[in-house]
């Protein structure tokens, strides 16, 4: 009898482990989710700001169906759109990244760069992620980045705030956005954002964003007085065990806080912060498991 015990126990990881690659291909990285939260930070009496957040597309010329379901987005009619990156998943994505955004004109918006809005995807061993950070391959070709930036500036009337800083007015409030280019492949430089963020106005609240939570950069903005802090890169884990949660985040934020709405401890504050678990994948590895493609919907409410 515990002859048969092994190749029985063999078999059934194979049939599991044959499921879950199954749902995660086939099924769960089409399940696109929309999270809700609501953050209080406004002054009381004030009105609410609905911020949609929108992170890691990696979008592709074939999938329609990510494309759609993100344009009929714009029905949420949302106050503000954060856009924090990595929206390329080929290099002749870029119309593609038009039609799904496109109905977000007008709409005020900003956006940073992830890594996949610069250079291009390419193969990747998965358990590479458990020794550490993926580094930049030196034979990448380069993205329409030029093309992506005009479109989301020019079209959409977003700001970039790669390195750079701006204040806007959303539903009667001063907003101010500080935001980092890459910093997963140490494209951020704080010298160039402090040069812009000393001559803005006075504002009621401050938001930071970025592509890659790192910890060095949330304290950073921390630093700078950031009220909430947005941030994407983690894809949530992408594949995650059901009860334990993310095995790996692709920098170096504690795994509790790979995905969702956390908060930040620095310097005696606790600052929210929202991690997306974004919309997509690399195209060389088309799974998701346990961590369901999401964008944000999120509440800035008045404090109570």
């Amino acid at each position: 009898m515990p002859r048969r015990v092994l190749p029985t126990a063999l078999a059934a990881a194979g049939a599991l482990g044959a499921a879950s690659a199954v749902w995660g291909i086939g099924v769960e990285r089409f399940l696109f989710t929309v999270r809700h939260h609501t953050v209080r930070v406004l002054e009381p009496g004030t009105a609410p700001i609905r911020v949609l957040h929108l992170s890691d597309m990696h979008l592709a010329p074939w999938q329609r169906r990510k494309r759609d379901w993100v344009a009929k987005l714009a029905s949420l009619r949302p106050d503000l759109v954060i856009d924090t990156g990595d929206n390329f998943g080929h290099p002749s994505a870029l119309p593609a990244i038009e039609d799904a955004l496109g109905p977000f004109a007008g709409t005020p918006g900003v956006h940073v760069h992830g890594s996949n809005d610069i250079w291009a995807p390419s193969p990747r061993n998965p358990f590479r992620y458990f020794l550490g950070p993926s580094e930049k391959a030196h034979d990448e070709p380069r993205l329409d980045t030029d093309g992506l930036d005009a479109f989301l500036d020019r079209e959409l009337g977003w700001f970039a705030l790669n390195n750079d800083s701006v204040a806007l007015d959303v539903r009667g409030h001063r907003l101010r956005f500080l935001g980092t280019n890459d910093p997963h492949h140490d494209l951020d430089d704080w010298d160039a954002l402090d040069a812009t963020r000393d001559s803005l106005p006075d504002a009621e609240l401050t938001i930071g964003v970025t592509h890659a939570p790192y910890r060095r950069v949330l304290d950073r903005f921390a630093d700078r007085g950031a009220d909430m802090i947005f941030a994407g890169h983690t894809h949530g884990g992408q594949v995650r065990v059901p009860g334990v949660g993310a095995l790996v985040a692709n920098c170096d934020i504690p795994l509790k806080q790979a995905r969702g709405l956390s908060t930040w401890p620095h310097g005696g504050r606790k600052i929210p912060l929202n991690v997306s678990a974004g919309l997509g994948h690399s195209i060389y590895a088309p799974i998701r498991f346990a961590c369901p493609p999401e964008v944000s919907l999120i509440t800035l409410a008045p404090r109570r």
